[in-house]
């Protein structure tokens, strides 16, 4: 169980120990830090400052700022695939269930749009078994994506490349980080509405199919 939740970028789901308060707030203050500097630039100086905390007591949580950045992106997409799984609950019509896809996504990254930032700009960052882990949650991820379009093109008869819808849809709405406004533009759910009928209506009219 992931020590977040959807309330904030990262709250206790369970009641917290001590550790995981620590922990909650030293993992937002990273993030923070991994957003505004940068990771290469980031020091463990840095972070202790910002967690208000001495350098050695960082170092008695985290051996280094690696660890920090792993924890941040473990915990943010198991968080989003434990979402994603109650949000596909009961719902059963393949477009139905890509829709929900695209709000979750969304409504997900947009309230945590710093984290988002950092992990558009730190995809590659994490090597060893922390890389290796993380990779094999995202493609977990992708995964869901792709399986939820493979089922929409067997229901509805269609003919496209899954890989390139997929990463299509995640090139829309991976970078929202970087122009959206909430004084400008529409609620997140009104925002993954609006994604949600471009990338449809596109896969439909390419197979001169029409959206219903």
């Amino acid at each position: 169980m992931s020590v977040v939740s959807r309330r904030s970028g990262f709250a206790p789901t369970r009641l917290p120990s001590r550790f995981d308060c620590r922990l909650v707030g030293i993992l937002e203050q990273a993030t923070r830090i991994f957003c505004e500097k940068g990771y290469e630039r980031a020091t463990m100086r840095d972070l202790s400052r910002a967690c208000g905390m001495s350098l050695a007591g960082l170092y008695y949580y985290f051996d280094s700022k690696e660890r920090l950045l792993y924890l941040i992106e473990k915990e943010l997409f198991e968080e989003v695939m434990e979402l994603l799984t109650q949000t596909l609950q009961g719902a059963t019509d393949p477009e139905e269930r890509v829709r929900l896809f695209i709000d979750n996504h969304v409504g997900f990254f947009l309230a945590r749009r710093k984290a988002m930032k950092v992990l558009a700009h730190e995809d590659d960052t994490l090597s060893g078994e922390m890389g290796s882990e993380i990779q094999a949650i995202k493609r977990s991820y992708y995964g869901n994506c792709l399986h939820l379009l493979e089922d929409l093109k067997r229901s509805k008869k269609l003919q496209f490349t899954s890989r390139s819808a997929a990463m299509s849809l995640f090139g829309m709405m991976n970078w929202l980080h970087t122009w959206y406004n909430p004084n400008l533009d529409a609620a997140p759910a009104l925002l993954a509405k609006e994604i949600s009928e471009i990338f449809l209506r596109g896969v439909y009219a390419q197979n001169g199919a029409s959206q219903p």
